[in-house]
């Protein structure tokens, strides 16, 4: 069960449908499955679709009204991830250690975190304690509020970019289409369950998608955005390789630039603050348990399997996946484009990486969308993406049912989720070559 979700579930679950109505989920989910070509076809949705719409719609409905009583109620924010940036804000600015388990518990407990569990601790790097220092001059239920307008208004920003760009990629109107993919986007489970958990994958993605949006124009201000992917830089170890060999390539100094520039400045700010900041970093690493904790993932699972005590082993797959990438990215320089080949990239990175959670999986969405756009000569994308869009959308409603069940972001029940995208991605883009790389391509390159 996510983090504040309580006991209320059963109440969601039993109220979805009216929920749904409501809101008009319903239809829109419909219109967004139709394969309808026709005014005459649209009145004769296919029964499969019916299906589709009768399993995401309430389940979307659910989410959506645990998002809206986590803004107007604040829904017990000690139970959330931004706890831990909130504390080690607070920790920062009266010059303490951000890292200290110690320290920070107290205040945890303080605002209703659960004295069973382990202390929740910020693991990212010291750079990214600039991005949350400003929530530690607000009260928690204010700074949670905050919080969450912030992920959802990256979650819309950066689906409305991926809208842009894929419109400009498919090199045609998507017209009404567009906003068929913007609710998908926009009801991708990872990226929902971020909102919920108060997670900063969200961060992320808008990073993510800004570097895909401006690196051909404004190379500095596309590697400024990359500031944000580092927030979580073990996400992106086979793409960053693909990076930089792009980089040295085409000499795209000036974005490297940009990139070192605002990390830079991350990073001094809250040294400004800890001084210490490295040191008390590198402590927290090596006694928070991290490498003693099954996180869902292939390469933590892998660990587990083979041997428990040899942590080596989940850097394994990432390290493979970067030899891999550095040859994809020899094959492919010649007419290397970003959107088309590092979806491929980005979907490798996040199987291989070292630990995620399944809501990492939310930086996904630009490889998954792009794999959904068909080449010009076959028609629609609401044509052409029938089949691939019915089982995006149930396996995204399917991550977001096994969380109201109770099944937590540590279960091996979820463990699926990631090699499902690799699988469904590699599918896809096979059917649809323009839309990244053709099956043969993408085997001949492993």
């Amino acid at each position: 069960m996510l983090p504040g979700s309580g006991g209320n579930d059963a109440i969601v679950v039993s109220d979805l449908c009216l929920a749904a109505d409501n809101i008009g989920l319903m239809s829109t989910i419909s219109a967004a499955l139709g394969q309808a070509e026709s005014p005459a076809a649209s009145n004769r949705p296919h029964p499969v679709d019916c299906v589709v719409v009768m399993i995401c719609a309430p389940i979307l409905a659910a989410c959506v009204l645990g998002i809206v009583l986590l803004l107007f109620t604040g829904n017990s924010p000690g139970h959330h991830d931004v706890v831990s940036y909130w504390t080690a804000a607070q920790q920062l600015l009266h010059h303490a250690n951000p890292y200290d388990s110690a320290a920070i518990l107290g205040p945890e407990l303080a605002v209703g975190f659960p004295r069973d569990a382990q202390v929740m601790l910020m693991r990212n790097p010291p750079w990214a304690l600039s991005l949350v220092l400003p929530l530690g001059l607000l009260g928690v239920r204010a700074g949670s509020l905050v919080w969450t307008l912030m992920l959802l208004g990256c979650l819309i920003a950066s689906v409305r970019m991926l809208g842009e760009m894929m419109a400009a990629k498919s090199r045609q109107a998507l017209g009404t289409q567009k906003g068929r993919m913007h609710l998908l986007g926009l009801a991708f489970g990872p990226a929902l369950l971020c909102v919920l958990a108060g997670q900063s994958s969200l961060f992320v993605l808008l990073g993510l998608v800004l570097f895909l949006k401006l690196h051909g124009t404004r190379p500095y201000l596309a590697g400024s955005a990359l500031y944000l992917c580092a927030l979580k830089p073990h996400l992106f170890l086979p793409l960053g390789t693909g990076l930089l060999f792009w980089i040295v390539a085409t000499q795209s100094y000036r974005l490297l630039l940009g990139f070192l520039a605002t990390i830079s400045a991350a990073t001094l700010a809250a040294m400004a603050f800890d001084p210490m900041v490295w040191t008390h970093y590198f402590q927290m690493m090596q006694s928070s348990g991290i490498a003693t904790e099954f996180i869902s993932c292939p390469a933590v699972a892998l660990r587990f399997l083979v041997d428990p005590r040899a942590v080596w082993l989940q850097s394994l797959p990432a390290a493979l996946g970067c030899v891999w990438a550095g040859l994809y990215y020899w094959k492919n320089c010649a007419a290397w484009n970003w959107i088309q080949h590092g979806a491929l990239l980005l979907v490798v990175s996040v199987v291989v990486c070292p630990y995620a959670w399944v809501t990492d999986q939310a930086v996904l969405l630009p490889a998954l969308l792009a794999a959904l756009l068909p080449p010009p000569a076959r028609g629609s994308l609401r044509a052409a993406t029938a089949w691939p869009l019915r089982t995006l959308m149930l396996a995204s409603a399917l991550i977001e049912v096994q969380q109201l069940c109770g099944v937590t972001l540590h279960s091996e029940w979820v463990l699926w989720t990631a090699p499902f995208w690799l699988a469904w991605f590699l599918i896809v883009s096979g059917r649809t070559p323009d839309a990244g790389t053709r099956s043969l391509e993408i085997a001949a390159s492993s």
